[in-house]
Parts: structure tokens; C-alpha cells; sequence
């Protein structure tokens, strides 16, 4: 069972344990106060928990943010004077370097019902950097592309519902311009290139796309159309390769440099501990990877067989990236993201890699679901994304930011919507818990779409980790 599972199993038993005691108390006041109480507070309590006690969060408001980075990396002097963010010393700064403060954040009372934040003021378009309710330790603001504020001593920041405490830490991070080179985009899903990686590989001078898995799995909303749960399954993975292979050409791509492998969702792991026995879909009824595959415009080593095996999908990367010879290769990172399949797809292009006559200089890890927060990033759309939530320094974490100008967010949105898994609607209990969280606590809906991706990806930053850098 995965980190996850367990704080979801862990989160759901002490979920029931108060709903018991919820029913109890309620059943008292039935009995020692009026009938009808119980059904007037059981709606209250109802209406509260949607609208503030709802969140995935397996860890205390309370904890700081533990991350370590290396020690080479620059870390000038700064200091906060009436919120103005003031250099010791004077810096030069390009304008594309990752900054990184760390500052202690602590909760007003209000906070703990509407999110806390810290705008960033004095380089153009305010940003709004948001934590969790009832916070009280130690974050990470994201302040890049802040640099020239910075510079110029005009940078300013402002807590909403909270406020800093004592004086912040900079870290600087000089990093290659990594869109005037090859990339290689690894995802293990249809949409995870575009939710991690949007703004890089539509600006590096070449890009690949590579979708490990059809992700043809949980397709219920098919399942309306009349069809059998295989049927389902089968037109929702030729739907995502579909997505796989074009969505990129929004972003320049052409569809030779996109290459659906047709592997079954949520298989890799049984692939890798069985490297040569093929694994079928859960719920395709399918043995082979072909018909996931006929999208694609390359031969690979798998079409040979359409064998569902580890070996075949080691074979098939280790083909395009000798193809590609990619300098640049993003990819999930099990230090930060536990799905099992992005976790599967990180080993893979290790092991791809091992004695391979082609090195790329640089890896780049994302994380596109996180172990203790499911609202990570959280805010709006359009907000700045700050550090993830990270209770243990070891190992050594550096991150790289990107800037995306709102015409680059539009593009992002854009490519999102045109991608079939984030366009059904939600259900119904979570459209409603929506609407109370923007009625009681102050959450606006995103303007690009209903599903939750919307909101998370489409912001002023894409946060990724170097991992390697020769």
C-alpha cells in the first residue's frame, strides 16, 4: 500500500470515528433537548464540514516545511522592513533565476475559516501565494520573476489572514535556459506533460512528447453512453492516445515527436515486478498494446508484439531517446508525487538509461499529485506557486520555477480543456461542496474549467526539480 493509501485509509477511519460521535451527540439532543434540534445541527455541521473541514491535508497547519538545499547555492542577505523585501548587499539578476524566501507564517483567527496568503507587490500584476488554514510555521514563497522588484528595493509583501513573523532567508538558483534545448516530456498519462510541463516544452527548440499509458481506466462517464465496461474503457484509451499525440500540436509540437506507448493505467507496477509477463488492462479486456498505439507515426520495439511487459516498454524508450537524444528530460519524481504509475514511469527512464550511448545533461522531476495535500498548489488559478508541503530535508531538493505570462496560461487552459479526462463534470456532492466553499470561505471558481486541474495548473509558475544537471 502506497504512503498515500494510508493516510487516505488513516483519514477516512478517524472520519468515521467523529461522524459516530457526531450522531451521538446529535441523538442526545434529540432526547434531552427538543426533537427537532438534531436535524437543524446535523445540517449545520453538514454545511461547516463541506465548507471548511473538507480537505485532504494528512499533516498539522502547525508543521514547518522542512527542505534543504545545497549549500553552493547563492543565498544573499535579505531582510523585511515595514514588508519591504530589502537586499544586504547589492545583486545582479538576470530576471529568469528560481528565488526562493522562507519566511514563518502565522494564522489570524479568520484564517482558520478563509485561506491565509501573502501578496507579492511591486512587480506588475499583484500575486497571491496561498497556505493552509490555520497556519503556523515555516513556508516557501515562490518569488520568480520578481527579480527586478527585488533589485530595486520595491518588493513588498502582505499577509492576508496572516502574518509573517521575524525575518525571511533568500535562496538563489542560476539556472541554463532550458528552452533553447532538446526536451523530452515523460508522462505517465495523457494531460500529466501538459499539467507539469506546458510552458517548457512549448518554448524549447525541440520537444517530445512521451505518454507512457492510455489511461483507459474509471471510464464510468462512457459507460452512460450504453456501452459494457470493456467498450468503455477501450474508447476512453483510444480518446486519451488521441489527446497524447495531438493536444501537443497546440503548442508547436508536431505529432512525429508524440508517441503514445499504450501501456494499461495503473499496471506499470505489476510490469516491473514481472519484467516479461504481459500484464492486460484492468478493465479493457486487452492483452495488447496496439490499438492504444496507431496514433503514433514511429515503429517501435513494442509494436512488434503489442506485448504489455516491462522489457517492451525499457526497449521502447530506450529507442526514443536514441532517436531524440534529448539534453533535457522531464519526468515524474517519487520524492514528491506517490501515484504509482508517475512513480513506475521515473524508474522506467532510470533503467532505460543504465548504459545507454545517449546521456541527457539534465533531469527535471514534477509533481502532479502530492502525499498530504490534495490541494496542492492551492489558491486560485493564476496564483504564484509556492514550495509543496515537505517534512523531511533529506535528500538535498533543488527547484527550478518558469514563468508563464497570462497569454502562456491561456494557452495551458486551452490545451487542458481540449484534453477528454478533465472535461466531464464533477459529481454532484462536489459541485455542491464548491459552491458552499465559494458562498462561506472565499474560494473563487476557476475561469478556464470546472475540474480541479484547472485550478492547480494553470499559474504564473511551473514549479520542477533538477535531479541531475551535468
Amino acid at each position: 500500500m502506497s504512503s498515500k493509501q494510508q493516510l487516505l485509509k488513516r483519514h477516512r477511519r478517524n472520519k468515521r470515528v467523529a461522524l459516530l460521535i457526531g450522531l451521538l451527540v446529535l441523538v442526545a439532543a434529540g432526547v434531552l433537548v427538543v426533537w427537532w434540534l438534531p436535524l437543524i445541527l446535523a445540517v449545520v455541521l453538514w454545511v461547516a464540514h463541506e465548507a471548511w473541514f473538507a480537505d485532504h491535508l494528512f499533516y498539522s497547519p502547525g508543521d514547518d516545511y522542512q527542505y534543504a538545499f545545497p549549500a553552493d547555492n547563492e543565498q544573499p542577505g535579505v531582510r523585511l522592513d515595514a514588508g519591504r523585501v530589502l537586499l544586504d548587499t547589492p545583486l545582479t539578476l538576470a530576471g529568469d533565476e528560481t528565488l526562493i524566501l522562507g519566511i514563518e507564517l502565522k494564522s489570524s483567527w479568520l484564517g482558520r475559516f478563509l485561506d491565509p496568503a501573502v501578496q507579492v507587490l511591486g512587480c506588475g500584476t499583484p500575486d497571491w501565494q496561498v497556505f493552509e488554514r490555520g497556519v503556523a510555521g515555516r513556508r516557501f514563497l515562490n518569488l520568480t520573476g520578481t527579480a527586478q522588484a527585488l533589485a530595486a528595493g520595491k518588493l513588498l509583501l502582505r499577509g492576508r489572514f496572516c502574518r509573517i513573523k521575524g525575518q525571511p532567508t533568500l535562496w538563489l538558483f542560476r539556472q541554463p535556459d532550458y528552452r533553447q534545448q532538446r526536451v523530452m516530456v515523460i508522462a505517465p498519462h495523457a494531460d500529466d506533460a501538459e499539467l507539469a510541463a506546458f510552458s517548457l516544452y512549448s518554448q524549447a527548440a525541440e520537444s517530445w512528447v512521451v505518454t507512457l499509458t492510455a489511461g483507459e481506466i474509471e471510464a464510468e462517464h462512457y459507460q452512460q453512453m450504453g456501452l459494457s465496461r470493456g467498450e468503455a474503457a477501450r474508447l476512453k484509451g483510444r480518446l486519451r492516445a488521441w489527446d497524447s499525440v495531438v493536444v501537443p500540436r497546440w503548442a508547436g509540437v508536431p505529432e512525429s515527436r508524440c508517441v503514445q506507448l499504450g501501456y494499461f493505467c495503473m499496471q506499470l507496477s505489476a510490469m516491473q515486478a514481472a519484467p516479461h509477463q504481459p500484464i492486460a488492462s484492468r478493465e479493457a479486456q486487452l492483452d495488447d498494446t496496439r490499438l492504444f498505439r496507431q496514433f503514433n507515426s514511429l515503429v517501435l520495439p513494442g509494436d512488434a508484439n503489442g506485448a504489455p511487459t516491462w522489457s517492451n516498454l525499457i526497449a521502447d524508450l530506450r529507442a526514443l531517446l536514441l532517436k531524440a537524444r534529448p539534453q533535457v528530460v522531464v519526468l515524474p519524481t517519487p520524492l514528491l508525487d506517490p501515484h504509482l504509475d508517475h512513480i513506475c514511469a521515473h524508474a522506467a527512464l532510470l533503467e532505460a538509461l543504465q548504459d545507454l550511448e545517449w546521456q541527457p545533461t539534465t533531469l527535471l522531476g514534477y509533481a502532479n499529485h502530492l502525499h498530504d495535500n490534495d490541494r496542492w498548489p492551492m489558491g486560485d488559478s493564476g496564483n504564484g506557486v509556492a514550495l509543496p508541503p515537505r517534512f523531511d530535508a533529506s535528500p538535498e531538493l533543488v527547484p527550478c520555477s518558469l514563468q508563464l505570462s497570462l497569454s502562456q496560461q491561456q494557452d495551458k487552459a486551452m490545451a487542458l480543456g481540449m484534453m477528454h479526462d478533465l472535461q466531464p463534470r464533477a459529481p454532484f456532492k462536489r459541485r455542491v461542496r464548491r459552491l458552499l466553499q465559494q458562498l462561506l470561505a472565499g474560494r473563487g471558481p476557476s475561469p478556464y474549467g470546472e475540474n480541479e486541474f484547472f485550478r492547480k495548473a494553470v499559474r504564473r509558475h511551473e514549479l520542477l526539480w533538477v535531479l541531475k544537471q551535468d
